[in-house]
């Protein structure tokens, strides 16, 4: 807000913020507090498509006074008609693997309403993943005696688990899109090499984290080497292997990530390359998606 407008203009300029995926309101709290925080004068629209949580937001409305300063929207997103342009569009819409609970589609469709020189907050997010040997995950699906539950991906507290080589980034997504006919599918090609000082070890699946950049310098995330710290908003998520795969000290391990988009669904497949070959999991989202 102070970036948006000059000590000079405060008094004159109002900042048209919306919360997207407002829920029961933390966000608004937290927009209202930063515009009293820098003197800065805000109107906030709070779109909210789940009815129940609209209900809440109504009465928190009321209770706080703040009738004159937010409007309330009872309305996806996508779908919404805004009466005026955003200078500033907050959402809270990460998972555990950032784009896993359909934040880039939901994201698409309201970044008509952001002005050409608005601001998104989160502006990027990109996920990680890592291999781990798992053993008590590794069997906990396999109990299930099914490939549906080796193809689907698990957002759980990893405890005891043995990370096996460091995190490397998956996909990336940036709000405002650069291009708006860009696509929200991605692939892809991971190495990871195993430390020598490692033994050989199997890897039961994969540790899937995600770090977001709210603006500019200021970051929200779960992956290991940079998590926010005392944040427990958000656990890891796990992708399993059907088959564990035996990994020696030294050795590479070749991972395939794809982030598929239908008209009614987005889903993950994953497979191992080498140094042996697993089945593609997932395929065409037949076990696990998120639905549009």
């Amino acid at each position: 807000m102070l970036d948006m407008i000059p000590d000079e203009e405060a008094s004159t300029k109002t900042i048209v913020l919306m919360v997207v995926g407002a829920g029961r309101g933390p966000l608004v709290r937290a927009s209202l507090q930063a515009s009293e925080e820098t003197g800065r004068k805000l109107k906030v629209y709070a779109v909210e498509k789940n009815p129940n949580a609209v209900v809440t937001l109504h009465a928190l409305v009321k209770l706080e006074g703040w009738e004159d300063i937010v409007t309330i929207v009872s309305c996806d997103m996508r779908y919404w008609n805004a009466p005026e342009k955003a200078d500033i569009l907050v959402s809270e819409l990460l998972g555990s693997f950032g784009d896993n609970e359909l934040s880039p589609e939901c994201l698409d469709g309201a970044q008509r309403f952001l002005k050409p020189e608005g601001i998104s907050i989160p502006s990027s997010y990109t996920s990680f993943i890592q291999p781990v040997t798992a053993s008590k995950l590794y069997n906990d699906v396999k109990a299930h005696k099914d490939v549906s539950h080796f193809e689907t991906a698990y957002v759980v507290k990893i405890h005891n688990a043995a990370r096996l080589a460091p995190c490397q980034s998956v996909f990336t997504f940036t709000h405002p899109k650069p291009v708006d006919s860009e696509s929200n599918q991605r692939y892809k090609k991971l190495h990871f090499t195993i430390p020598n000082d490692t033994g050989s070890a199997m890897v039961h699946g994969f540790a899937g984290y995600f770090d977001a950049v709210l603006y500019k310098d200021v970051h929200l995330g779960i992956e290991p080497s940079t998590a926010t710290p005392n944040m427990f908003s958000w656990f890891s998520i796990f992708f399993p292997l059907r088959s564990p795969i035996c990994v020696k000290p030294g050795s590479t391990l070749e991972v395939n990530f794809w982030r598929c988009c239908g008209p009614k669904k987005v889903w993950y497949e994953w497979c191992v390359t080498s140094p042996t070959e697993s089945p593609i999991h997932n395929c065409n989202g037949r076990s696990y998606w998120v639905g549009l």
